[in-house]
Parts: structure tokens; C-alpha cells; sequence
């Protein structure tokens, strides 16, 4: 991974999204970015300044598939 001040300097300089279906009401969305060909970074859109956690690649890879699957959903 890359060194602290190369990703600090990428976190400032991101460009952060969130998913099309957070809709324009805010609430809970999480936002995500590319910092890097190796890191993703998410954070909390209501507290930006609050930190991110920072993903390698795979990890990501293995977080989105997660999702597409609903490994995460709770059973109703």
C-alpha cells in the first residue's frame, strides 16, 4: 500500500460518489472513491471529515460481490 502522505494527499484530492439509488433526501449513504489503482476509499457522506476506511483492491472486489449476492441483508 501505498505510504500515509501519498494516500492523505490522495484522500484531499478525491473525488467522491454515491450510489444513484441514496436518492436527494440524504440519509444514510455511504460514499466511495478510488484513491489509488490499489486503495478504495468509504466514508460517511453526513460526517466527510470523519475518516475513511481505506480497501486494497481485492478486498473491494470481495465487498462488492458480497453486496450482489445479499450476504449482508438481514432476513426479514
Amino acid at each position: 500500500m501505498e505510504d500515509t502522505a501519498d494516500l492523505a494527499e490522495a484522500l484531499a484530492a478525491a473525488v467522491w460518489r454515491k450510489s444513484s439509488h441514496s436518492g436527494s433526501q440524504g440519509g444514510n449513504c455511504v460514499e466511495v472513491a478510488a484513491v489509488s489503482a490499489e486503495t478504495t476509499a468509504l466514508r460517511d457522506s453526513k460526517h466527510p471529515q470523519g475518516g475513511a476506511i481505506l480497501m486494497s483492491a481485492t478486498a473491494w472486489r470481495g465487498f462488492l460481490e458480497s453486496v450482489k449476492l445479499a450476504e449482508f441483508d438481514r432476513p426479514a
